[in-house]
């Protein structure tokens, strides 16, 4: 099963400050479940889910299980596990873990921050690169995006790890639409990617979600997430 490549995304760098200065402002702890469709089929079911952990650090993780079609056939789930640090409204990048299960072959990729230097595990071949302050990952692009969006921005823009370097990602806010997802009907704010990378939509309603209610990406596969729930703060 191909997982889309949530949000590559952008958004000013922000101060690092206590916990307790930003806890009001940025989400602690919630659970969404989205449906996943391929083509306007059903394909499988996601969910996604932050809590806090030690040491001040939050995990994020995301896991996606095949319900139809061959995705279900050959068992296929992926799941993608962040830990990081809320700097300001960001939420920065400590770790990131990627694992697709299937009957087939499966995959995996570790991203590790250690000081100023990422370290990147692909399967057998291993990276390194320098970090960058303020520095996400794809996983949690999505929440950084959501916050930003519930402050007010129009232009996100932020350093992103993928496997071999740090991408400086652009997104922007394209207008407002009516949206109807399992969840309800909402009127949201629709997202595009505004560098050179294309076919990718977002719709959030910021004021309400820091995840969004509706994403569409037609690189890997034609696939969209359609939101069914959320619990949580």
């Amino acid at each position: 099963m191909t997982k889309p490549t949530l949000l590559r995304a952008g958004l000013a760098l922000a101060l690092a400050l206590p916990v307790a200065a930003f806890a009001a402002d940025v989400p602690q702890s919630f659970t969404a479940t989205y449906h996943v469709l391929q083509g306007g089929s059903p394909l499988g079911d996601a969910t996604l889910t932050l809590k806090p952990a030690a040491h001040g650090q939050f995990e994020y993780v995301n896991h996606t299980q095949g319900t139809s079609g061959l995705a279900a056939a050959l068992g296929a789930s992926v799941s993608e596990t962040s830990t990081f640090t809320w700097s300001g409204k960001v939420p920065q990048a400590i770790s990131y873990r990627y694992e697709l299960a299937s009957a087939l072959k499966p995959k995996s990729r570790a991203l590790t921050v250690q000081g100023n230097t990422v370290q990147v595990q692909d399967n057998k071949k291993s990276y390194s690169y320098a970090a960058v302050p303020g520095m996400v990952e794809r996983n949690t692009l999505p929440l950084a995006l959501g916050v930003a969006l519930r402050g007010g921005a129009q232009q996100v823009n932020l350093p992103v790890a993928v496997k071999q370097q740090v991408e400086n990602q652009q997104f922007k806010v394209a207008g407002k639409e009516k949206v109807t997802v399992p969840a309800g009907s909402f009127d949201a704010v629709r997202v595009e990617r505004a560098d050179e990378a294309k076919g990718f939509s977002a719709w959030y309603v910021p004021t309400k979600y820091p995840v969004p209610v509706k994403l569409a990406q037609s690189d890997g596969g034609d696939l969209t997430l359609e939101l069914v729930k959320f619990e949580g703060k």
